[in-house]
């Protein structure tokens, strides 16, 4: 089975994650199919915390894979980010 998950990254208490496509079997920061994007959770103000590629995640999700449930908030999130940017530009 494959699944889009969190791998994490970056040093000790300054954690990053990439959102990538694995297989299921594979260890949490192992080997994976492809990135689709990445998750800074101590992100300033000014830098980019969330990015997904979205058509490569709607892609995976029509062959099958399963997002995690941290990955499904974070998608929601950042569709919440996105749809509020346009708005507050007007």
């Amino acid at each position: 089975m494959v699944v889009i998950r969190l791998s994490r990254g970056g040093a000790k208490a300054r954690p990053f994650f990439n959102i990538v496509v694995a297989d299921k079997r594979t260890r949490r920061d192992g080997r994976f199919i492809e990135r689709i994007g990445f998750y800074n959770p101590i992100a300033k103000s000014n830098e980019e915390s969330i990015r997904i590629a979205q058509d490569r995640l709607s892609y995976w999700r029509g062959v099958g894979a399963q997002a995690s449930p941290t990955v499904e908030r974070l998608v929601a999130q950042a569709a919440a980010k996105t749809a509020a940017a346009p708005a507050a530009a007007a």
